[in-house]
């Protein structure tokens, strides 16, 4: 199963260049990479980057992070991907640009 994670372009590109992140300010807050399944996806987008431009949707196999991977109740209830170690850039699948196309996210079509 793919699950998706949203970097800032200055993430992305610390990524890019170290290889292994902790995440986001947020995520090295709460000691945890913060994941969406492609449902939650739009949902994120929308509640923690509202208006955000430049940004990049990040695809991850789910299988290929194991036993640090763990499924926790977040917004009502919903469970929701976070990953208990860094993310590798090895760990990527694929990475697109999200678009702010009048006020709303584009996400890629055919999100697995």
């Amino acid at each position: 199963m793919m699950i998706y994670k949203i970097f800032r372009t200055a993430e992305w590109a610390e990524l890019r260049k170290e290889g292994e992140t902790a995440g986001a300010p947020v995520d090295q807050g709460d000691g945890f990479v913060h994941f969406s399944t492609r449902d939650q996806a739009a949902e994120t987008a929308a509640k923690h980057f509202s208006g955000e431009d430049d940004l990049m949707l990040v695809a991850v196999d789910s299988d290929r992070l194991g036993k640090a991977l763990i499924w926790e109740p977040s917004r009502g209830g919903a469970l929701f991907p976070h990953l208990y170690r860094n993310l590798l850039l090895a760990d990527v699948v694929w990475a697109q640009p999200l678009p702010l196309i009048a006020g709303a996210h584009v996400f890629p079509a055919g999100l697995e």
